[in-house]
């Protein structure tokens, strides 16, 4: 079996004596396989000093207080539980492509199960990174399980994504257990048919976080479940479909065009579905004509107005891409992809963001009028021109929670075998 990041090829072992084209082939191959073995070493590197980097920003903000972010009272979750909800959609998309084959027995996209798991591991660990940087102390996860509330969807959250994690690894260990004759497909099957429950389960509690809240205008519907699986679906097919292009381009993989062309329609499909919940929503919030106008007023002409543009433009533009035949070259599907990305990423602004402007109920959450200098002036002098901005802290500790989602991704092509058991060879 040949490692992706050694020149070791097994058949300098077997044959004693090679002809001259053999040796030559061997000779060209060799720098090649060295070159991709850098080439995965230095991605690694890179990823783990950006992770250390990130863990010096988390000490100075543990050191400081969370009062060095951006967060406030009146916009109590930010960047990270942006990311937690993000990464949570990357993660849980890239299971359900995986399990989905394999639970309803139905032809796969070309042996990128394996690889379509790693991105759901790696982005599973960034997702619980996220929630334990935007915790302010690490005791608190002590705390968390000490004085639990079952009761709470928080609670919900974190008992399901610790069990994900646990499935996702389940789940690839079984897929390889499989691949060496050690396990039956009848049990690979009832695996994965558990995996893609969980990983609907696991968006559908994200979402009640959100839809349960009654005293926020965009977050109080019961379409915030299969809103959540849907974006998941779009953002994850599209990082799948990424990585598996760029994993083919490095010469990881085999990968052939039309499973790609296969998994864009796929994508293409998931993308108007999501735009279709989208436009369901914002016909739900602006009639009859009332308070809901406000909602969409944000939106589309708004201080969110950037991010709506994006996620609308960039979801279309990928729609297209995919649907369309002669649109359907490596570069661009790429570029679709991205898009659908940023889209979706753009959306959970959107959503976490502007949750926080307009309160459905008077003083809701926490505030009352003891906590706000403008309470005379009511809701419009509190809420008045209120928009959550990153601080350069946060950033940085969110790129370290990102580039440890890379590091797991590189140490998982490096040391395990992800490729399909016909192309270890």
């Amino acid at each position: 079996m040949t490692d992706f990041s050694s020149g070791a090829v097994l058949d300098d072992l077997e044959i004693g004596a090679a002809s001259p084209g053999r040796e030559r082939d061997r000779a060209d191959a060799a720098p090649r396989t060295a070159a991709k073995g850098r080439g995965l070493n230095i991605g690694i590197g890179v990823s783990a000093a950006l992770v250390v980097a990130g863990l010096a920003l988390w000490a100075v903000q543990l050191s400081g207080g969370m009062v060095q972010t951006a967060m406030r009272n009146l916009d109590s979750w930010g960047l990270y539980i942006t990311g937690f909800m993000f990464f949570v959609g990357l993660s849980a998309g890239g299971l359900i492509i995986s399990s989905v084959p394999k639970a309803l027995g139905v032809r796969g996209f070309g042996g990128i199960s394996k690889v379509a798991v790693m991105t759901s591991i790696a982005c599973t660990v960034a997702a619980i990174g996220f929630v334990v940087v935007d915790l302010g102390q690490p005791a608190r996860l002590w705390e968390l399980f000490a004085y639990s509330n079952m009761g709470s969807p928080l609670m919900w959250d974190i008992l399901v994504i610790g069990t994900y994690l646990v499935l996702s690894c389940v789940y690839l260990w079984a897929q390889l257990r499989a691949e060496a004759g050690k396990m039956s497909q009848t049990a690979l099957r009832a695996i994965s048919v558990v995996a893609l429950v969980t990983a609907v389960l696991v968006h559908s509690v994200t979402a009640w976080i959100f839809g349960l809240q009654q005293g926020r205008e965009m977050w109080h519907t019961a379409l915030l479940a299969p809103w959540f699986v849907s974006s998941a679906l779009v953002c994850g097919t599209a990082l799948v479909m990424c990585a598996a292009v760029a994993l083919r381009a490095a010469g990881y993989l085999k990968w052939d065009q039309g499973n790609l062309v296969r998994l864009a329609k796929l994508l293409g499909a998931f993308v108007l579905v999501d735009l279709y919940f989208f436009g369901c929503d914002l016909l739900t919030e602006a009639f009859p004509m009332g308070s809901g106008l406000e909602v969409v007023a944000m939106l589309v002409s708004g201080p969110l107005a950037p991010f709506f543009w994006t996620e609308i433009v960039g979801c279309a533009a990928c729609a297209v891409i995919c649907l369309v035949p002669a649109l359907r070259t490596t570069p661009l599907l790429v570029a679709a992809g991205l898009l659908a990305i940023l889209g979706i990423f753009c959306k959970r602004v959107q959503l976490l963001v502007g949750g926080f402007q307009l309160a459905n109920l008077d003083m809701a959450g926490p505030l009352t009028s003891a906590q706000h200098t403008a309470f005379d002036g009511g809701l419009a002098g509190i809420y008045g021109g209120l928009v959550y901005w990153p601080t350069p802290l946060e950033l940085g500790v969110a790129l370290g929670v990102v580039a440890l989602a890379f590091l797991v991704f590189f140490l998982g092509l490096k040391f395990l075998p992800l490729r399909p058991a016909d192309q270890d060879k």
